[in-house]
């Protein structure tokens, strides 16, 4: 999977498998990959094996089985539905444990803007990336700062959270990979993240123009240890999508 700001790769290719780097390692379990790369990992195999020219990947939605131990691991996708103005393609993700994630993408061809207006969702106010102090040496750039504008050095405390990710690669694994922050954004309690995410739907508009992809949480229901949340996904020019997520209660997790 390329390379991040720091220009460290999360994998390395061998054959027909993908040998995690130490900075794949999980926030939950360092013996285990971060659950996001797994659906980066989904989104790259559907983007290299089932794009096709005049479709637009509109919707992905990666479902998360189980955790996947820092072993190597290996992508296959499947053509679902080929048609005139969709396209739908599976990708499973197979751990040393077994199938650890699957995703499904849906690509819409691209065509004529309807000339009726409709009410949209309007441009976020958050300052430029550049404006936000430097990333963490964590194998990506994260801020993260409140719906004042007031820098957030963690996901927690009360009221709507923002944060913008930056990761050198393409703007559709990109977008995959920052939805994945959609949970710990919605989910995140004010002293704790007790919530681990078990699957998020990404729907885009239309794919990033810039390498920094911004999250704005926009709801979160919980009941009875299960959780689900939205958040706005949001480019330098503007909002390109949203994702939903659901999660479920993990309190054995503290920090």
């Amino acid at each position: 999977m390329a390379q991040t700001e720091q220009q460290q790769a999360f994998f390395t290719a061998d054959g027909d498998e993908l040998a995690p780097d130490p900075v794949a390692r999980s926030w939950w379990n360092p013996a285990m990959i971060h659950g996001r790369l797994l659906g980066g990992l989904a989104a790259r195999a559907l983007e290299r094996e089932q794009a096709a020219p005049g479709l637009h990947f509109s919707r992905l939605t990666v479902d998360l089985f189980r955790n996947a131990p820092l072993a190597p691991v290996r992508v296959e996708t499947a053509l679902v539905r080929d048609g005139r103005r969709i396209l739908v393609a599976d990708a499973l993700v197979h751990g040393a444990n077994g199938l650890v994630a699957r995703a499904t993408a849906v690509l819409l061809r691209s065509g004529e803007q309807p000339a009726a207006p409709v009410p949209a969702t309007p441009a976020w106010d958050a300052p430029p990336p550049e404006e936000l102090w430097e990333p963490r040496e964590q194998g990506w750039a994260i801020w993260r700062f409140d719906e004042h504008n007031q820098p957030l050095r963690t996901g927690r405390g009360t009221g709507r959270r923002r944060a913008w990710l930056r990761e050198a690669l393409s703007p559709f694994v990109r977008a995959a990979l920052a939805a994945d922050t959609a949970s710990p954004l919605a989910h995140a309690g004010a002293e704790s993240l007790d919530f681990i995410n078990a699957d998020y739907t990404l729907s885009l508009s239309r794919l990033p123009l810039s390498d920094a992809i911004g999250l704005e949480s926009s709801g979160h229901l919980s009941e009875d240890g299960i959780a689900v949340g939205h958040c706005t996904l949001h480019d330098t020019a503007g909002p390109i999508g949203f994702c939903l997520t659901t999660a479920v209660a993990n309190p054995g997790r503290k920090g």
